[in-house]
């Protein structure tokens, strides 16, 4: 096991033991269909990133697991969306059936709302912990991200881009918004609360914009060419939705040497940061190698 692969596990196990009490409200059918997807696993990587850069500018993760809880409440709710009928219409998320599939669709809404309004309160409760104005600051970063200027926006392009040609240009701004957005917003909203230098927030959001990229094209290689076993949901789902990805565009060969190059911007964008940025320069190497 790599020393990346190590830490991401470490601040997983942290953040998993952190979400069995959440969400809070009591046992109603709101609260578990939100706990239904929350709990459903995953790699939690959008957390664990903002964990491990929190501490990288020497802050305590434990500290700051309300805000890593409310990245993932964000990354939840927006799965719960895009599983939906109207969106990309998928039976099955992580190996187990989606949220609208065991509630229905009025509720797996709702568990999604739930999700993305509960995310703020947990954000802003590190307030008790951090200067007000980082906290403020981190916490406008992920509305914007979150929302109109970030993943929210990717997703209108890319379910308006259904079927239609798209250019190279035009995939990479879609998924720039819908992957890269709460990527970013994981590394920047950590060093904001750290009180990290301006140059290195700029520093983070380029590295997060090639982390974003080369996590998506390594996903539309996995779509074309993984099994449901390995990936927990089904395969082929783009091709059959008409939608252009990288290998549409670039071959799988292809495909392959731009998700390189990706990484390779980002592990130059971690290396120019004031703080020690080899584990997110191994990170990006280990997204080239993910199987799920």
């Amino acid at each position: 096991m790599t020393r990346i692969d190590t830490v991401l596990n470490e601040k997983k196990a942290l953040l998993e033991r952190y979400l069995e009490d959440l969400p809070r409200g009591g046992k109603n059918l709101l609260t578990e269909s939100m706990a239904y997807s929350l709990g459903a696993g995953g790699k939690r990587l959008r957390p664990a990133i903002f964990l491990l850069t929190a501490e990288l500018y020497g802050e305590d993760a434990e500290t700051l697991l309300p805000f890593a809880a409310g990245i993932e409440m964000i990354h939840t709710y927006s799965l719960i969306h895009d599983d939906l009928p109207a969106m990309d219409n998928d039976d099955y998320r992580r190996g187990a059936p989606t949220n609208h599939k065991v509630y229905g669709e009025a509720q797996a809404i709702l568990a999604g709302d739930g999700l993305l309004t509960e995310a703020f309160y947990m954000m802003a409760s590190v307030g008790k912990s951090f200067p007000a104005e980082r906290v403020v600051d981190a916490i406008a970063l992920a509305s914007e991200l979150a929302g109109i200027g970030g993943m929210v926006r990717g997703q209108t392009f890319d379910v308006a881009g259904e079927g239609k040609p798209l250019t190279l240009r035009e995939l990479k701004a879609i998924h720039d918004d819908k992957t890269a957005a709460l990527i970013r917003l994981s590394l920047m909203s950590a060093a904001l609360l750290a009180g990290a230098p301006v140059e290195d927030i700029d520093r983070l959001s380029d590295c997060g914009h090639a982390l974003g990229l080369a996590f998506q094209i390594v996903d539309d290689i996995l779509d074309h060419e993984s099994t449901f076993e390995e990936l927990g949901k089904p395969i082929g789902s783009d091709e059959e939705q008409g939608k252009t990805t990288y290998i549409t565009l670039l071959g799988a060969d292809g495909a392959r040497e731009a998700a390189k190059e990706a990484a390779e911007s980002a592990a130059k964008a971690a290396a120019a940061l004031s703080v020690d940025g080899s584990l997110l320069a191994e990170l990006a190497e280990s997204l080239l190698h993910r199987k799920n």
